[in-house]
């Protein structure tokens, strides 16, 4: 039987006019750029700008954030497409399942796991870098020692060697608790900290712009070189390769866009919302991100990020060089905490969903579908994840998750846009709310520029994921295949059958 069996649209249609789960057409223009601006800005504009200044590009990570952007726009045009035609949960996992067939769906929910599960991880390390920052210099308390707050892979600029990073693994451990008891964030209290973390940004490039020191900008773009950081890991530094893997690093604080996409059943009128919604997120918070990378990378210098100031590096610019302003550094840890601990919860829930999805489709065994008796959330799925967030969060540094979040979101996107190429061969006539423009140009280029930003991250990122696809190829020939639900119905159709629920090629 064919590895690219593939799940029938009209099946996955009618499953969402049969649990009447049609979605009320209620947002504006307005309405999907502020969504998107709440779900953009997070954790990666607050970590992973100093790291890819101090890795990879110095000042110019700001060209880094415009080509991720670029990346992330063409890759939101084909979401809003898909998300438009197949409003089904699971996102691309169930696209790929309608236009691309089996295998390629399993490859991308393993994807998925990256984006998710990885990058919950990476932010829990972020969460407790500022964790540090908050006891130090806002409650003036002595912090968690190093060897319990990093990764046995790390060591301090004194030689000192992490353990496990506790506080990262403690966070991880409370969301998901509340996840499975079902407690969601209130609609008031996430407002409140969408409105805080743009507050802080504009403060920031507001402030901030008047202690830029020009002799951190001189060199814009620095010539091509490798540096190689204290723990032994190298990064091309500099010159078009430089900003190649700037932009894959930062990336990571563009992830959340596709929240927008994922709205297109709700938005008023889909044709005109849903690209104005996209790239008018996308735009505003590039115009921030670019405005904010200026200010820090021209305030601090790119050695202050290879040292001292790695860790919770916006607070440490504050203090360091932000004379009279150490009220700010205050405002932004605490901030920064509650916006991190947001993401955390938001990428557990995505991650749950994924595994949810994969469950009922066979490919994953059924316990990760199973509801809590009293709850009824996925529980067993919420535990497993738990285990497998935990031990990345506790045991891996963050560069590297950070990294592997984004590689694997990258390539993510790249097959949502080789979807929208496959269902406009195969099903032309479905109907479509938001159609992608200038196909196939617009998937292609979104193609391209992703693989860039891929090629630019390295080959100890491309050998990461290459390790993460085989293991799942193990688990899909080992069990998937087997257990698959489609699969098992194919079987029982008689071959007079004139209409079999399967699709195959």
């Amino acid at each position: 039987m064919s590895l690219f069996i593939k799940k029938p649209l009209s099946d996955l249609l009618e499953d969402v006019s049969d649990h009447g789960k049609g979605l009320k057409r209620t947002l504006t223009a307005g309405s999907l750029v502020a969504l998107g601006i709440g779900a953009i800005i997070g954790a990666g504009l607050f970590v992973r700008t100093a790291a890819a200044a101090a890795q990879n590009a110095g000042p110019s990570v700001t060209i880094g954030f415009i080509v991720a952007a670029l990346g992330c726009a063409l890759a939101g045009l084909c979401y809003a497409e898909l998300s438009s035609s197949i409003p089904i949960a699971g996102s691309a996992y169930t696209y790929s399942y309608a236009t691309m067939g089996e295998l390629v769906a399993w490859v991308i929910g393993w994807d998925l796991i990256l984006e998710y599960a990885v990058g919950a991880a990476t932010v829990g390390i972020a969460w407790s870098e500022y964790l540090n920052n908050l006891l130090v210099n806002v409650l003036h308390v002595p912090p968690i020692p190093y060897e319990l707050s990093h990764s046995p892979f790390e060591k301090s600029l004194d030689g000192v060697h992490g353990m496990i990073n506790i506080p990262a693994l403690l966070i991880v451990t409370a969301l998901t608790l509340l996840l499975i008891k079902g407690t969601q964030e209130s609609a008031f209290v996430n407002g409140l900290i969408v409105i805080a973390k743009v507050s802080i940004v504009i403060l920031i490039i507001i402030i901030g712009w008047g202690f830029i020191n020009p002799a951190n900008h001189a060199v814009y773009i620095p010539e091509p070189s490798t540096y190689t950081d204290h723990q032994g890991i190298s990064h091309n530094f500099g010159g078009i390769m430089g900003i190649l893997g700037a932009a894959g690093v930062v990336f990571f604080a563009f992830i959340g866009f596709d929240a927008v996409s994922t709205a297109a059943q709700e938005a008023k009128n889909p044709k005109k919302d849903m690209p104005i919604g996209i790239l008018g997120s996308l735009v505003v918070c590039t115009i921030l991100y670019i405005l904010f990378a200026h200010v820090l990378t021209g305030v601090a210098t790119t050695e202050d990020f290879r040292t001292t100031g790695k860790e919770a590096s916006v607070a440490f610019v504050i203090n360091k060089y932000m004379t009279g302003y150490n009220w700010l550094a205050q405002l932004v840890t605490v901030a920064i905490l509650a916006g991190f601990s947001s993401v955390i919860l938001v990428m557990l829930l995505g991650q749950s969903r994924v595994f949810y999805s994969m469950s009922r489709d066979g490919l994953l065994p059924k316990v990760f579908s199973d509801l809590h008796p009293k709850y009824q959330t996925p529980y067993k799925a919420n535990l497993f994840i738990l285990i497998l967030v935990g031990l990345f969060a506790a045991f891996v540094p963050g560069d590297i998750v950070g990294d592997m979040t984004s590689i694997g979101t990258l390539f993510a996107f790249m097959l949502v846009c080789v979807a929208v190429i496959v269902l406009r061969r195969t099903d032309p006539d479905l109907p479509r709310q938001f159609k992608t423009p200038l196909v196939p140009f617009i998937p292609i280029l979104g193609v391209v520029v992703c693989g860039a930003m891929i090629f630019g991250l390295g080959w100890t990122n491309w050998l990461r994921l290459i390790g993460w696809l085989v293991i799942g190829f193990i688990i899909y020939f080992g069990y998937s295949r087997k257990n698959s639900v489609l699969r098992t119905r194919h079987m029982t159709v008689q071959p007079e059958d004139p209409k079999p629920g399967f699709i195959e090629e």
